[in-house]
């Protein structure tokens, strides 16, 4: 199967399960269902699976195209590549330091947000955040994003990809029960961020060799566990823009430094 057949029909697969899904839920909502944040019972738990499948839906994509097409034999093999966790220490010690810069920067720009939490709960919700959240890139990373860049380019398949992934994420509002249904994030400011993480997944894959795959997916999580307890960026326009061109200069800078090595 060709790279582009396996776009199309990952990309076309991916949608159907998200919006069906989604579409589910929001009609749901009317009749009482919602989305927890933290889970604090068994309902609350059953209540989210439901939205975990829509979330997961580029990982349920990613296998059964990726296994259609030959590419993986079984599910060992996929999670094989999905979590290769041995990577060079430095490229660990970049992601942490790139989340670092962007939180810093929105917090120096935006001041204090009113909804932090305690910081431990950093690390209680990094269970979470990964099938919610984090595993999104066993699909946009391994599937979507390497095979447009081949065809296209670091920027443009940067800018194709955010295209896609920000359609993707517009049922989170009108959702009940997430931060974007609830007015929490701004649209605006949601596109610009998903767009500059687009530019840095797409530079972590670039330049991680065969752990690429699980270094966007650990990036992935702790962004988003690293919000729920930081508070719930982006916050204002300001900060936005701020820390978003920091993180969109230093994937674009990390980039162009292993082209010049390259061509050396």
């Amino acid at each position: 199967m060709t790279d582009r057949r396996i776009i199309g029909q990952f990309t076309a697969l991916t949608f159907c399960i998200a919006f069906s899904v989604s579409g589910a839920l929001i009609v749901l909502g009317r009749f009482g269902y919602s989305v927890h944040g933290w889970v604090r019972s068994l309902p609350q738990f059953m209540m989210n699976v439901p939205f975990a499948i829509y979330i997961l839906s580029p990982a349920i994509a990613s296998y059964i195209v990726l296994k259609r097409s030959g590419t993986v034999a079984s599910p060992k093999e996929w999670l094989a590549t999905v979590f290769h966790a041995r990577n060079s220490i430095l490229l660990y010690g970049y992601v942490i330091a790139v989340l670092a810069l962007y939180f810093l920067i929105h917090l120096a720009v935006s001041g204090p947000i009113a909804t932090a939490l305690p910081l431990y709960t950093f690390l209680l919700s990094l269970p979470g955040n990964l099938i919610i959240g984090g595993l999104e890139e066993s699909g946009w990373a391994y599937v979507l994003q390497p095979r447009l860049n081949a065809a296209l380019g670091y920027t443009a398949s940067s800018l194709v990809t955010s295209g896609i992934w920000i359609l993707w994420h517009v049922p989170l509002f009108f959702i009940p029960g997430t931060n974007q249904a609830a007015g929490l994030i701004d649209f605006g400011m949601f596109a610009v961020q998903l767009i500059a993480f687009r530019f840095l997944y797409g530079a972590i894959s670039l330049v991680s060799g065969k752990g690429a795959v699980f270094m966007c997916v650990l990036c992935h999580t702790m962004f988003n566990a690293a919000s729920s307890a930081i508070g719930i960026p982006p916050a204002t326009w300001a900060g936005t823009l701020a820390a978003n061109a920091a993180v969109g200069l230093v994937a674009v800078a990390r980039v162009a430094i292993r082209r010049s090595r390259r061509n050396r």
